[in-house]
């Protein structure tokens, strides 16, 4: 992070992806959810964290009957948000609903999957709007989630992620979530005097993308921070590495190459960056993003180190967007999710959940006047 008028890192050391995945569905719609699947088997799926406009009217528009939403219990938008996207995710709820079951009432009280089994099983029952994901929450606080506190949206999925790989219990499970999320990459380090040059293999849950370049310039397009965030970066200065070869630090080149893709990708734009004074500014300049991305048109081949059967699989399309609303001081999380079932987009917006156009996700896509 850090801020407007200040330099923002591009932030390409990995974040090792510690945990694993999840997807959604539903035990009352699961017939109908299998039967509907093969429509998105030819595109995976794409999971974004963004900046929104909250400005649908939920009074004006339809509800689906399966969309339940959480009501917002001390400062839990952000938490009901995440909630939503992993619950709407078939993928996910296929392998939560093969969960070893915690034998004594205190383990399950502390057992997140368990906990967000029990709360899906809740809102499946569509006896009402809205559910209180209040056990949930309350599980969540032994692994300090706390209530009542300002959460960002990406810390707090890596945390859930964490901690449902922990306790997940069958490794089998983990495998299949691993695969589900785990982005692989592959680092370069070449030194600029004697061409000496180490790689080295690493694993990332999410693709933490700036907004920004090395110079502050804003970049324009969800594309343009793919290329940026895969461009090689000259290590000069103080940034210098030990080179074992040349016996001293020596100007390095770092570059990454794209390996492997998950089936479910979650990319994270960092609107959210760090000023001098450690002051947090919040970057809300336009920035769109498509529907649907070929990560293969988007690389170059010097960025990439996959054959062509895995590139062919870089097709995806855009499932959910976690928007916040609102400065750093305060603000508001919601979800823009599109149903794998009816391919129609929905607000989730806490308890209320309302039928939404592509335009009105489209207002994530930020606004330099506002504070979204």
């Amino acid at each position: 992070m850090r801020k407007r008028s200040g330099r923002q890192e591009r932030s390409k050391k990995l974040e090792l992806a510690q945990s694993e995945t999840m997807k959604a569905g539903t035990d009352v719609h699961n017939s109908k959810e299998e039967a509907e699947e093969p429509k998105a088997k030819d595109k995976r799926l794409m999971s974004l964290f963004g900046v929104a406009d909250l400005k649908n009217d939920a009074t004006s528009f339809s509800v689906p009957t399966e969309a339940i939403g959480l009501y917002n219990i001390g400062q839990s938008c952000c938490l009901n948000s995440l909630l939503q996207v992993f619950l709407m995710n078939i993928h996910f709820t296929g392998i939560l609903r093969r969960i070893m079951i915690p034998r004594h009432a205190a383990q399950m009280k502390r057992n997140v999957p368990y906990q967000m089994l029990l709360l899906l099983e809740e809102m499946q029952r569509g006896k009402q709007k809205a559910v209180f994901p209040t056990a949930f929450a309350h599980c969540l606080s032994a692994y300090r989630v706390k209530l009542f506190v300002q959460h960002d949206a990406a810390q707090l999925f890596l945390t859930l992620w964490n901690v449902i790989k922990m306790q997940m219990g069958k490794p089998e499970l983990v495998e299949e979530l691993s695969d589900l999320y785990t982005i692989c990459v592959q680092e370069h380090l070449a030194c600029q005097k004697c061409s000496f040059e180490t790689k080295r293999n690493s694993s990332m849950l999410t693709l933490p993308l700036p907004v920004l370049d090395s110079s502050s310039h804003k970049l324009r397009t969800l594309e343009d921070c793919l290329q940026y965030f895969f461009h090689p970066e000259e290590l000069t200065d103080h940034n210098m590495c030990f080179c074992e070869q040349c016996g001293r630090k020596t100007p390095f080149l770092q570059s990454m190459k794209l390996v492997h893709l998950p089936k479910t990708l979650t990319i994270h734009l960092k609107r959210f960056c760090f000023e001098k004074s450690a002051y947090i500014n919040k970057l809300s300049h336009y920035l769109p993003f498509p529907q649907d991305l070929d990560f293969s048109a988007v690389l170059t081949e010097d960025q990439c180190q996959a054959d062509d059967n895995e590139k062919a699989a870089w097709q995806y399309e855009l499932f959910a967007v976690v928007a916040h609303s609102g400065s750093t001081s305060y603000g508001h999380y919601c979800a823009y999710i599109r149903s794998l079932t009816e391919r129609k987009w929905y607000c989730f917006n806490d308890s209320e959940v309302c039928q939404v156009s592509w335009d009105d996700v489209k207002c994530t896509y930020g606004h330099s006047n506002l504070y979204w």
